[in-house]
């Protein structure tokens, strides 16, 4: 199997296109079946947030994947393959485990180094292992990823600043329309992740009173009690909209939410409305409102290109090395991994030579003792197993650099093992072929854990 990353962000599409692209929580059962009903697509994660859209894939070959994948995301959005194609990166083998830690350090966010996408990351991973999407190829990537993650916050200072979508729209909405976040009422329309995050934010900066409206009233009072605010329902929004200062619409809904009409109560005091929400929640004609300022993710997303991002170049460049280290590290481990059928093989091979010698030498010497034949078998098998100590442990090590695969390749071909034939050999042998004897330059690292190997992740 091959990993395959293949998305589009706000670095490469509009948010037109990612309003299409954007996969609801309803959605999501749905497309992550469809990918696996794929010919060339055995597992999946989606990671959909409101400025990416990225599949996560192993696949059985580069080009049959990418184009199962591409029919997939095509089909959900209502686009042509090749218009998709203009938007959007691939990343295969090293290079899309290098992105996908590159994404969970928060290196590749609208706001860089923000913390909010490694929860976003560990929720899309958790919600494909929910539905059976993720195998043990994704489930190394992503649990490797979310490490990662929280080692570069950790250990750099590339989120020093605590900046995230919600605090860099804040800011930024806030001077735009003349408003002290401090002492300003605020009102939060939906009640996930993004919701809380943003009750979270204008709480910290001092905003207040505080009330949020959710179309399940239930979630929003239980997301109210937490923040010390107020719960609205849903059906009498255009009440608080004539109310507060500030409105964050950060749903997970695939229509329009606010309209110009859900305002029609308020006076003409300065309001500000951010639209966090992909696809977007408010119409473009509440912009037009007097008084009324907004700011979506597109207007955000051009804000910040000319914005420090929150992060200083040291501790970019000290996240970055971190990133570096950790892929190298990752990848090697692999392809190590992915010698270890060749070397099973290779000794599967060895054993059934032992022991087609061991029957001749009982048929030759039928005299000998069940005690003679007992100390024979296991002198011969000690001896094969030390000859082959050292060949197996070191093309492990040959094998997990750069260009490695060449070692297992000649392995191979120099012994005529049958590496797909492998199944033949029973288990027990198996698991024995990938142990090693406990010589005393024997470490354990040098092996995968867990006994036989069920296949690995190609990075060529």
């Amino acid at each position: 199997m091959n990993l395959l990353a293949v998305g589009a962000s706000h670095r490469t599409a509009p948010v037109s296109l990612l309003e299409r692209l954007a996969v609801t929580p309803d959605e999501l059962p749905g497309l992550l079946t469809a990918l696996l009903a794929r010919p060339h697509v055995g597992e999946a994660v989606i990671l959909s947030t409101c400025n990416r859209v990225e599949i996560y894939a192993a696949v059985s070959g580069f080009h049959a994947g990418l184009s199962d994948i591409a029919t997939v995301l095509a089909g959900h959005a209502g686009a042509e393959v090749n218009e998709l194609a203009q938007h959007m990166y691939v990343r295969h083998g090293v290079d899309a485990v290098d992105h996908a830690f590159t994404v969970a350090s928060g290196m590749d966010s609208m706001v860089l180094g923000e913390t909010q996408i490694i929860g976003q990351l560990r929720t899309a991973y958790e919600n494909a292992r929910a539905h059976e999407a993720a195998g043990r190829a994704l489930h190394d990537l992503m649990q490797q990823a979310l490490r990662v993650g929280k080692r570069t916050h950790n250990e750099t200072g590339i989120d020093e600043r605590g900046r995230s979508v919600v605090s860099a729209a804040l800011d930024i909405g806030a001077k735009r329309a003349g408003i002290d976040v401090a002492g300003a009422s605020a009102l939060v329309v939906g009640a996930g992740a993004m919701g809380a995050l943003t009750l979270a934010t204008l709480r910290r900066n001092g905003a207040g009173p505080l009330y949020v409206a959710n179309r399940g009233l239930a979630r929003a009072e239980r997301l109210a009690e937490a923040y010390e605010a107020t719960a609205v329902p849903f059906d009498e929004l255009h009440t608080a909209l004539a109310s507060v200062d500030i409105v964050v619409s950060a749903t997970a809904s695939t229509g329009q939410v606010l309209s110009a009409a859900d305002f029609s109560e308020r006076g003409d005091s300065a309001t500000l409305v951010l639209d966090l929400a992909v696809p977007r929640d408010v119409d473009a004609n509440v912009a037009e409102l007097p008084g009324v300022t907004v700011l979506d993710m597109a207007g955000l997303a051009e804000a910040l290109h000319t914005h420090d991002g929150g992060a200083s170049a040291s501790a970019e460049a000290a996240a970055r090395a971190i990133i570096d280290a950790e892929v190298a590290a990752f990848t090697g481990r692999l392809r190590s991994a992915e010698v270890a059928p060749t070397v099973a093989a290779l000794r599967g091979r060895a054993d059934q030579v032992m022991e087609a010698e061991l029957e001749r030498l009982a048929n030759k010497c039928p005299h000998m003792t069940d005690e003679q034949r007992a100390e024979v078998r296991n002198t011969v098998h000690r001896v094969v197993r030390r000859l082959l100590h050292q060949p197996s442990v070191r093309v492990r090590q040959l094998a997990a650099e750069p260009g490695g695969e060449q070692y297992a390749a000649a392995l191979r071909e120099l012994f005529a093992l049958d590496v797909a034939g492998l199944s033949a050999v029973s288990e027990h042998t198996t698991a024995e072929a990938l142990q090693v004897t406990a010589d005393a330059d024997f470490d354990s690292a040098d092996l995968p854990a867990g006994g036989p190997v069920r296949h690995g992740v190609g990075l060529r």
